[in-house]
Order: C-alpha cells, then sequence, then structure tokens
C-alpha cells in the first residue's frame, strides 16, 4: 500500500525544490513533477515527491482525518 500526503509549499527552493512542513518536521521535496507551483499551494507528497496539485479545501478534510478530527 501506498501512502501520499497533502501538504503545503513554504518556500520554492533552487533546482525545482520546495520547502514544507509535515507534523513539525521541515523538509525538502521534489517538485519536478509538478507546473505552475506557488509558495501556498497544496501538493500530493509521495516519497519526497510533488504528484499533483491538491484543492485547498480537499487537503485540509484530509490532514483533518490524519489527525483524528471528524
Amino acid at each position: 500500500m501506498c501512502l501520499a500526503i497533502p501538504v503545503r509549499i513554504e518556500a520554492l527552493l533552487p533546482g525545482q525544490r520546495a520547502r514544507v512542513t509535515l507534523q513539525g518536521i521541515r523538509r525538502e521535496i521534489c517538485v519536478a513533477l509538478v507546473d505552475d507551483i506557488a509558495v501556498g499551494d497544496y501538493v500530493i507528497l509521495h516519497v519526497g515527491y510533488a504528484l499533483q496539485k491538491l484543492d485547498e479545501e480537499e487537503a485540509k478534510r484530509t490532514l483533518a482525518l490524519f489527525e483524528g478530527q471528524p
């Protein structure tokens, strides 16, 4: 089973990289697979790669499920 998690782009970095924070852990990810990324966008993250953009409402609903909130 694979798990992909929504994350919010906090900063764009050189070399098709971006910084996100996931459950309090700051991490650099690769955004080479997604066009037109901007700070504030939500993306689906899988093994260090952003796979696609995600609507903010959907991202927040999914993150709430991970946190055990209805």
